[in-house]
C-alpha cells in the first residue's frame, strides 16, 4: 500500500506577525519546510529551531518592542496561555512574569499533512474506539486531524479543540479537519463538559479529542464510550505499559485494582495473596503506540494487552512502518506461546525429534465442553481464543465436561450446580467475570496454568530475558534457581545463538544472559 502526502504550513502567515528584522532573517535562510518553531525571550538573542539544529538569528536582544510587536498580531491568549493566527494551525506559547506580563513566546509552525491517516485508515473506519499515545512533537495531532477529516465525509463527527490546536484559532476551523464540526473549550478545565455537551446537544457519530490528561475527562470519555459513540483521542504517555501506572488516567483502558485471593486460590496460582487485575471493559477498544513519525505499534485488543501484563505476559504488538517511496508495512506478531510451547521449547532437540507424529497430535489438547452458568460467554470464548485452547459452550449439563459459575451464584445452590455435583461435573467458581479469571480457570482446566508451575515460571522468565538482549540489552539476569533449572536456562539462551553463565553460590545461583562472549 503506497500513500502519498500533501504538507500544507500556511507559514507565511506566521512570518507576517515577526518583527521586520526577524522575518527578513528566516527568508534568507529559507528553510521553511523544516522550521519547527522560533523562540523569543526577553533579553535573549531569538532563536530558529530546524530539525535537528537550532540556529541564532541575530545578535539582536529581543526587547519588549518585539514581544509586543507579535502579540498585537495575533488571538488573544487564553486561560492555558496559548494563542493563534485565524484560520491557521499556527500556535503562540507566551511566558508571563509575576506581574502577569509576557516575557517570553514560543511560535510553533503548524502543519496540516494529508496522507498520514492510511497507515491506520482501516483501524479508524472501522468504528471502534482509538487511543494514540506518543511522545509531544511525535504526529499525534495529526493523526488526529486526518482522522478527523476522513471520518467525517460518512460519518457525523464532532471535534472537542481544548486549545484550537486540531481546528486551528478563530471560529473558522481549518479546512484540514474537512466537514468535521468544531468545539471550542472556554478554559482546559472545562474540557470533559464540552465533551458531554457534544454528545448531548449534536448527536455526533465520532467524538475526536486531543490531550486527554484529568480524571474527568477520562470518566467523561468512559460515559461518551458506554452511549455507542465512537471517540478518537490521544492521551498524555508513550506506551500501553505507561498508561497502566498512571492512576489518572488508567480507567482508559480498564482500571487497574487490587484483589485479594484467598489462601487456596494462591496456592493454586503460586502468587502472593493481593494481585493486580482490570476492573471494568477498557474506554478504548484500540490503542496506537507511535514509536517513531513513521512507526507504529498497534495493540488491536487492549483488553487483552493489558490482562496479559497483569499476568506477567506481553502480548507483542503489531508492528507498521512507512518507507521513504510511502509505502506502508505491516508486520503481524506470532502468536504469544503458551506456558507448554516455552517448556517443549527448552527441550526441544533430540526430544522433540524423536517425537512421532502420532505422539505429536495427541500432544494436541483435547476439545472441552463447557457450561458457563451466569458468565459471559462471549468474554468466555473470547479468553480461549487469546489461549488458543479449543472449547465449545454447551447448554446441557450432561453433556459438559465442566461447569462454570461465579461465586455469588454458588453461594446459593442453584439446581443447575446441584445437577452437576450429582452428575459428577467438575464444578469451577469464578470471583468476578472478568477476562483475567476465565484465562486462569481455562489454563488450570487445560493445564497450561504457569502460574503454579515453578518451572515453567522460570522459562518463561527465561524467554523474556533472551527477547530484552535480543532487543539491544547487554546482559539479563535470571531469578536465582535450582542447577537443572538452570541446566534448561543455558539450553534456551544457546538455541537463541546468545551467551550464558552462572553466578554466585547456592541457594542464590542464578544465570546471566549475555549478548556476546565475556571474559
Amino acid at each position: 500500500m503506497s500513500t502519498e502526502q500533501l504538507v500544507a504550513d500556511d507559514l507565511d502567515l506566521l512570518l507576517n506577525v515577526l518583527p521586520p528584522h526577524l522575518e527578513d532573517h528566516l527568508r534568507k535562510i529559507n528553510r521553511g519546510g523544516e522550521l519547527l518553531e522560533i523562540v523569543m525571550d526577553l533579553g535573549r538573542v531569538p532563536e530558529a529551531r530546524y530539525i535537528g539544529e537550532a540556529v541564532t538569528l541575530n545578535s539582536r536582544e529581543v526587547n519588549h518592542e518585539d514581544i509586543d510587536y507579535v502579540v498585537s498580531r495575533i488571538g488573544e491568549f487564553t486561560a492555558d496561555n496559548r494563542a493563534g493566527i485565524p484560520r491557521t494551525l499556527h500556535r503562540i506559547s507566551c511566558i508571563r512574569n509575576r506581574q502577569g506580563h509576557v516575557v517570553g513566546l514560543t511560535c510553533r509552525v503548524g502543519r496540516a499533512v494529508y496522507g498520514t491517516i492510511e497507515i491506520i485508515r482501516d483501524i479508524v473506519e472501522s468504528g471502534r474506539s482509538v487511543l494514540i499515545l506518543g511522545r509531544p512533537g511525535v504526529g499525534k495531532t495529526t493523526l488526529l486531524r486526518e482522522s478527523a477529516r476522513v471520518l467525517a465525509e460518512m460519518k457525523r463527527v464532532v471535534v472537542v479543540d481544548t486549545s484550537n490546536e486540531i481546528g486551528g484559532d478563530g471560529d473558522v476551523p481549518h479546512p484540514a479537519v474537512g466537514k468535521a464540526r468544531r468545539m471550542q473549550v472556554p478554559t482546559p478545565t472545562l474540557q470533559h463538559e464540552v465533551m458531554i455537551e457534544a454528545v448531548e446537544n449534536h448527536m455526533p457519530e465520532v467524538i475526536v479529542i486531543d490531550e486527554i490528561g484529568r480524571e474527568l475527562e477520562a470518566e467523561a470519555a468512559r460515559t461518551i464510550a458506554e452511549r455507542g459513540v465512537q471517540l478518537i483521542g490521544t492521551a498524555h504517555g508513550n506506551s500501553l505499559d505507561n498508561l497502566m501506572m498512571n492512576p489518572t488516567l488508567s480507567d482508559l483502558i480498564g482500571g487497574i485494582q487490587s484483589v485479594t485471593l484467598s489462601d487456596e486460590e494462591a496456592r493454586r496460582r503460586g502468587t502472593q495473596k493481593s494481585i493486580l487485575e482490570r476492573k471494568a471493559p477498557p474506554t478504548f477498544d484500540v490503542l496506537i503506540e507511535i514509536q517513531e513519525r513513521h512507526r507504529l505499534a498497534v495493540h488491536h485488543e487492549v483488553a487483552r494487552a493489558v490482562d496479559a501484563l497483569l499476568r506477567g505476559r506481553m502480548l507483542a504488538p503489531e508492528i507498521r512502518t512507512r518507507d521513504a517511496a510511502g509505502q506502508v508495512h505491516i508486520e503481524t506478531p506470532q502468536p504469544a506461546a503458551r506456558i507448554g510451547a516455552l517448556r517443549e521449547s527448552a527441550m526441544r532437540g533430540r526430544r522433540e525429534a524423536a517425537l512421532e507424529p502420532a505422539a505429536r497430535a495427541e500432544a494436541k489438547p483435547r476439545l472441552m465442553r463447557l457450561f458457563p452458568y451466569g458468565l459471559s460467554q462471549d468474554r468466555l470464548e473470547q479468553a480461549a481464543q487469546g489461549l488458543q485452547l479449543p472449547i465449545q459452550v454447551v447448554n446441557d449439563v450432561s453433556s459438559a465436561d465442566a461447569v462454570l459459575t461465579l461465586k455469588n451464584y454458588y453461594r446459593k445452590r442453584p439446581p443447575i450446580v446441584g445437577d452437576a455435583e450429582r452428575r459428577g461435573v467438575p464444578v469451577y467458581v469464578l470471583r468476578s467475570n472478568t477476562l483475567a479469571q476465565m484465562e486462569g480457570v481455562l489454563e488450570d482446566l487445560f493445564g497450561v496454568d504457569g502460574a503454579s508451575d515453578p518451572m515453567a515460571e522460570a522459562l518463561r522468565e527465561t524467554q523474556a530475558g533472551i527477547e530484552q538482549v535480543q532487543r539491544g540489552a547487554h546482559s539479563v539476569e535470571l531469578s536465582p534457581q535450582s542447577a537443572y533449572v538452570r541446566r534448561q536456562q543455558h539450553e534456551m539462551a544457546r538455541q537463541a545463538n546468545l551467551y550464558s553463565r552462572s553466578l554466585g553460590k547456592e541457594p542464590k545461583r542464578r544465570v546471566r544472559i549475555y549478548a556476546s562472549e565475556v571474559e
